[in-house]
């Protein structure tokens, strides 16, 4: 299989404009395709203002040179026809992703890669009817994907076997971090870690055993530093003196009792959502999230800045 020189986006919310920067800071010409016409008018000035930022944290060396390489089309069919790689990243809905993927499949060269940034429907679910579907895998990145760079890349039953380790060479090569999903499962790995510790979260909240900015504050001001730099497993087999083993050993019973107690876990209740709410609300309005999400987005730019300093 060839690399990848040329990359359609299909879908140019937040997370496929993430895309197109990570695609043209990596050299490769890159189409842009919205189904709404203000999304598409909207998105050069977006990835711009985004450029801006990373040029100041020292992520990009200019700006102009990544604009040049991207350009804004019409049609979806004007941005895949010549694409290597296909980046979907429509609506997380299986009805919408199955729409867009047949109208990809019609499209596309039978021999380009598609990846789907879904974030946890598997690619069996709505990729099945598609002419070229040996072609299609999920390939669902970390919002904002420019940013933080993992990639979990999840091949449905049919995909080519060949596929998957040729895209992981390729993200990897456009600066990403790959991991391979090796079966189909609900979330993938990623969720499925934050959904451990979300369920937790919200049942800690509802018992009073904390309040929601306390419990925020034991992952950014705790858990947080060292998972920046390394996963579960390391960080475990780092915090007892033999190691892996040892720490299974003394911890494991505390942590079979905790997971003993959440066996009934319960939906995430309206009242309970409308408590979590009303105390962010307080801290937050919601007229101030869009800019905190550009806090949040320049803080992990500077922590991307300093873990390429360190080598981590």
């Amino acid at each position: 299989m060839e690399v990848i020189r040329k990359v359609a986006i299909v879908g140019a919310g937040l997370v496929g404009r993430g895309w197109a920067i990570v695609f043209a800071r990596a050299g490769h010409d890159v189409a842009v395709y919205d189904g709404s016409a203000e999304i598409r008018a909207a998105g050069i000035e977006s990835i711009r203002a985004s450029l801006v930022d990373m040029r100041e944290a020292g992520l990009v060396d200019a700006i102009d040179p990544v604009l040049r390489r991207l350009r804004v089309v019409d049609t979806l069919e004007a941005a895949v026809a010549g694409a290597d790689y296909i980046q979907e990243s429509v609506l997380e809905r299986r009805d919408v992703k199955q729409a867009v993927c047949l109208e990809i499949d019609r499209a596309m060269r039978p021999d380009a890669v598609v990846g789907s940034s879904s974030s946890g429907i598997p690619a069996s679910a709505f990729t099945e009817g598609c002419v070229n579907r040996p072609r299609f895998l999920v390939a669902h990145p970390v919002n904002p994907p420019h940013l933080i760079p993992l990639v979990e890349l999840v091949p449905a039953p049919w995909t080519d076997a060949g596929i998957v380790p040729w895209l992981r060479a390729q993200m990897e090569q456009v600066g990403q971090a790959a991991i391979v999903v090796r079966k189909e499962v609900d979330g993938f790995v990623l969720n499925r870690l934050q959904g451990a510790l979300l369920n937790e979260a919200w049942a800690l909240l509802e018992e009073g055993v904390a309040s929601a900015a306390d419990i925020d504050l034991t992952v950014s001001h705790g858990l947080g530093y060292r998972w920046s730099f390394m996963g579960p497993f390391e960080t475990i087999d780092l915090n007892a003196p033999g190691g892996i083993a040892d720490y299974a050993r003394r911890l494991g019973p505390l942590y079979h009792a905790i997971a003993l107690a959440r066996r009934d876990p319960a939906p995430w209740s309206e009242a309970l959502i409308a408590k979590a709410e009303a105390e962010r609300r307080e801290k937050l309005p919601v007229s101030d999230l869009s800019e905190r999400s550009v806090w949040r987005d320049r803080n992990l730019m500077a922590l991307v800045a300093h873990k390429r300093r360190i080598g981590v």
